[in-house]
């Protein structure tokens, strides 16, 4: 006889689910038994990752849209409320880079990736709180004890910083202080509030230099090269699957008594 999934029964949303690493932390929860509710701000992606879910046996809702619109947190977590009647899992995964050193970047530059990486996970944990603080009065009263996840990514530029991304780095810093202190907040409701700092995996943002409009998207090949050799243990990027397996530790039941962590997924790289 199978094993029960280790997330049967539980609802998660994952923004950026679309495309790269969301796509695959999202197909990972669905695996292991939760019902999953897809963002992207594209259509298609968001329904193919939908269909993929759905091929695996899994349940599936989508929420199309940027998750820096004004609305988009409330409107996120309605969706879990309204299509599977709760919320276990959040994990904040969208985000993009926009790069240049300080003396050249504007305020719209650096206020964007503020806003994707900051603003938007800070209200997505926002709308989730009450149906938080809700499930848990009403479990407690029932005598159970039952441990809801956040998830919340970070980078080892934000552990350590890195020429050319002060908006960057300074934003996925900031998510470290967002999730230790949701982690001080939210312990007696039981939500584990974690953080996973990925070092350079195989996606868009790790793709070759590319220009698109007046933002550059990529890493110059030799740049990834020198990484490999001289600055991953490990010799290589990681694949999007392998960074979801980090996320996925973080949504386990073995993680009940594990909160306000920072782990780092990137084959051993100190950055």
């Amino acid at each position: 006889m199978s094993a029960v999934p280790k997330l049967d029964g539980k609802v998660a949303i994952v923004t950026g689910a679309g495309r790269g690493i969301g796509r695959a932390v999202a197909l990972k929860l669905a695996r292991e038994g939760a019902a999953v509710v897809v963002n992207d701000r594209d259509e298609a992606p968001t329904r193919d990752t939908a269909v993929s879910i759905a091929k695996a046996g899994s349940r599936s809702a989508i929420c199309v849209g940027s998750v820096t619109d004004v609305d988009f947190g409330e409107r996120f977590v309605k969706t879990a409320l309204d299509e599977f009647g709760g919320l276990d899992v959040v994990v904040n995964n969208a985000g993009y880079t926009w790069d240049s050193v300080i003396q050249k970047m504007s305020d719209e530059q650096f206020q964007a990736i503020m806003d994707v990486h900051v603003t938007a996970p800070f209200r997505i944990l926002r709308a989730a709180s009450e149906p938080f603080r809700k499930f848990a009065k009403q479990e407690a009263s029932e005598g159970r004890e039952v441990f809801r996840k956040v998830v919340n990514i970070s980078s080892v530029v934000g552990t350590g910083g890195n020429a050319g991304q002060v908006n960057y780095a300074s934003a996925k810093a900031a998510v470290i202080g967002m999730t230790k202190t949701l982690a001080k907040e939210w312990g007696r409701y039981k939500v584990n509030v974690n953080c996973v700092a990925f070092g350079f995996i195989h996606t868009a943002m790790t793709q070759p230099l590319s220009s698109t409009g007046d933002k550059k998207v990529g890493v110059p090949p030799d740049l990834i090269e020198k990484l490999e050799r001289d600055f991953i243990p490990l010799g290589r990027l990681g694949t999007p699957e392998e960074a979801a397996d980090g996320v996925y530790l973080f949504c386990s039941p073995e993680s009940n008594y594990i909160s306000g962590q920072v782990i780092t997924v990137g084959g051993g790289i100190v950055f």
